[in-house]
C-alpha cells in the first residue's frame, strides 16, 4: 500500500480545517510519520504560511467571544484543548470584558432560570460555566429583582411575593 507523504497528509488536514501546530503534530504522529518527517513538514508549512497559528487562534477566539454564550474562561479552556498556548490566547482578550461577560451570563441564566429555582443552584451553575463570582451574583440578583417587579395583588389586598409564588407556598383560598 502506498503511504501518502507527510506533507500531503498535513495539507489535507489543513484543507479540512485550520489546526494548531500542536494538534497537527498529534494527528501526524497518529498517522505513524517519523519525528523528522513531521518537523520538516511543519517547518515547510510555516514557511509557506499554510500553518498560521496566531491567525487561526485569533479567528477562533473572536468567533467564540462575539457569537457565543461561553464565559471567557470557557473560551480559553476550549482553545487550550485545541492545542493553542495560554499566552497566545490571552493576547486576544480585550481589556474590558465585564459588559460582555454580563451579557453572556444573562443569556445562560435566562435559559436555565425557572420560577422557584434556588438562587444558590443558579449561582453554582453560572460559576461552573466559568463565570466570575461577581458576575454570577449580579446576574442572579438582577433576575430576582425582575421577579420582585412583577408581584401580584390578589383580592382582599393580599400581596404574594415572588418567593411565595415561586415556591408554591401561597395559601390561596384558606
Amino acid at each position: 500500500k502506498n503511504k501518502v507523504s507527510c506533507k500531503a497528509k498535513a495539507v489535507d488536514l489543513l484543507a479540512r480545517s485550520e489546526q494548531s501546530r500542536k494538534r497537527l503534530i498529534e494527528k501526524l504522529k497518529r498517522s505513524k510519520y517519523s519525528e523528522e518527517e513531521i518537523e520538516e513538514t511543519v517547518a515547510w508549512l510555516e514557511e509557506k504560511r499554510y500553518l498560521r497559528e496566531e491567525d487561526c487562534c485569533e479567528r477562533r477566539f473572536q468567533y467564540m467571544y462575539e457569537d457565543s454564550s461561553y464565559s471567557l474562561r470557557q473560551i480559553c479552556v476550549k482553545l487550550m484543548q485545541q492545542g493553542f498556548e495560554r499566552n497566545l490566547i490571552h493576547s486576544f482578550i480585550p481589556d474590558d470584558t465585564y459588559e460582555r461577560e454580563m451579557a453572556a451570563a444573562q443569556r445562560v441564566a435566562a435559559s436555565k432560570f425557572k420560577p422557584g429555582m434556588d438562587q444558590r443552584k443558579l449561582m453554582n451553575f453560572l460559576c461552573s460555566k466559568g463565570f466570575d463570582y461577581d458576575v454570577s451574583r449580579s446576574v442572579v440578583n438582577d433576575l430576582l429583582d425582575d421577579a420582585w417587579d412583577c408581584f401580584i395583588l390578589l383580592p382582599f389586598y393580599d400581596i404574594i411575593t415572588p418567593s411565595e409564588l415561586f415556591k408554591g407556598g401561597n395559601t390561596l383560598g384558606k
